[in-house]
């Protein structure tokens, strides 16, 4: 059986054809199938002489459909730009699995490229944010005053709702540039502050600029853990800010790894998880509905709106979730079978933070301290507060906290301590 012929992804910008180079130029002119969007398609000559196939909506659920159509044909895939920077590549790869070696990419500069070219922007100082397929929100955590941002746009709507959110969480004196058809003949660009856009709606191939102000008193949220305990709505359930940060220090997020978040409460040992770096992931699991959608409610306030909130008793609503990297265990220790349940799911090397103000829990950690190991810690913090014409310290109720990590291999349990001897003659 002769092997598949390659599938070859090409690079396209807006000016089109005569902006290819030869190689990119001789893989259409010899595919038989091209795949593309209809703005892509339209780009190409009568010379490329290949049955033109647009791609559906949704896309991504009719790749596979799609490919396996055309099985034994050459085919080449239309994307804009550089395919593998938030384009069809990433898909193809995934889709194709192990036969993603003969996939053959020729990437084109990106809109990315383009534009910090134009603004005069090192690329590799410039944080990306896309809005393609994804809320709004996204933007809301790598606002920083001072900070260069570079936003890929949904479409010519994009800059009105990028400046409404500016607006709304206090960053209003951002300068604003809209850079349009990016080398293209109908390149253009548009520039004012977020407070005061009132531009009509941009063509729909933009990139977004934000050199990124913040109004004198707007909030201030840090790229670390520990934010106010203002920045979150919350009923009282809310891991407060100074314990919080050791929480996520004992957890210590990584790139690309999960969370389960057990008794979320307001949802702020997940967000905060989350806002440690973009690849990361979180699943908060709480049995009130009220608080579950109040999480849902602060995670998009602070710019992580794919935190998934999983509504139900833990142990029973953590069936079939994908097995995690860390479990914080913030509410319902007592449970029955929770601990338990959660230290099974954890693979080798896993980390397990519980956090408890009772001393019921407190002997339940106290013993699974006994049988595990790990650190066993008592978080006390006190605030300064007026005592009548001076300043005394108000004591917060102390938090104790088992971190452990899980071993590769079985931990021999010990014997039940034997007492000292002074107390076993009392």
């Amino acid at each position: 059986m002769s092997p598949a012929p390659p599938l070859c992804v090409v690079g396209i910008g807006a000016d089109g054809w005569d902006g290819l180079p030869a190689a990119s130029q001789q893989a259409l002119l010899r595919a038989e199938v091209l795949i593309g969007g209809p703005r892509q398609l339209a780009l190409l000559p009568g010379d490329c002489a290949g049955e033109r196939v647009p791609w559906p909506s949704p896309l991504r659920p009719a790749v596979p459909g799609l490919l396996a159509a055309h099985t034994g044909r050459r085919i080449c895939v239309l994307a804009s730009g550089d395919p593998m920077f938030y384009g069809i590549g990433r898909t193809l790869t995934e889709t194709l699995g192990a036969e993603a070696a003969r996939l053959r990419v020729l990437p084109h500069p990106s809109s990315v490229s383009h534009a910090c070219a134009r603004l005069g922007w090192p690329v590799e100082d410039t944080e990306v944010v896309t809005l393609v397929g994804r809320p709004a929100e996204n933007l809301i955590a790598p606002l920083h005053d001072g900070r260069r941002l570079l936003v890929l746009s949904a479409g010519a709507g994009t800059p009105g709702e990028v400046a409404a959110l500016l607006r709304a969480h206090g960053f209003g004196p951002t300068r604003m540039r809209v850079l349009e058809q990016l080398g293209g003949d109908r390149e253009a660009l548009t520039e004012g502050t977020a407070a005061d856009w009132a531009h009509p709606p941009a063509d729909p191939l933009n990139v977004i600029a934000l050199d990124c102000a913040r109004e004198p008193g707007a909030p201030r949220l840090s790229a670390v853990p520990g934010l106010p305990d203002t920045a979150y709505e919350h009923d009282g359930q809310l891991t407060k800010r100074h314990v919080r940060a050791a929480t996520l220090a004992a957890l210590a997020p990584a790139p690309g790894e999960l969370l389960w978040d057990i008794g979320g409460g307001s949802g702020s040992i997940a967000i905060e998880w989350l806002r440690a770096h973009r690849a990361c992931r979180a699943v908060t699991v709480e049995r009130d509905p009220v608080r579950a959608e109040r999480i849902a409610r602060n995670a998009r306030a602070l710019g992580v709106p794919a935190l998934r909130v999983v509504h139900g008793p833990a142990p029973a609503a953590l069936d079939g979730l994908p097995t995690p990297d860390a479990v914080f265990i913030g509410g319902g220790l007592t449970a029955p079978g929770l601990l338990a349940a959660c230290w099974e799911a954890l693979p080798p090397g896993g980390r397990l933070v519980a956090n408890t103000v009772t001393l019921e829990s407190e002997a339940l950690l106290a013993d699974w301290y006994r049988r595990h190991g790990g650190d066993l810690v008592r978080l006390a913090v006190a605030h300064a507060v007026p005592v009548g014409g001076f300043t005394g310290w108000r004591q917060a109720m102390p938090v104790t906290q088992w971190a452990a990590v899980k071993p590769a291999g079985p931990v021999p349990q010990p014997e039940s301590p034997s007492l000292p001897q002074e107390n076993q003659e009392r």
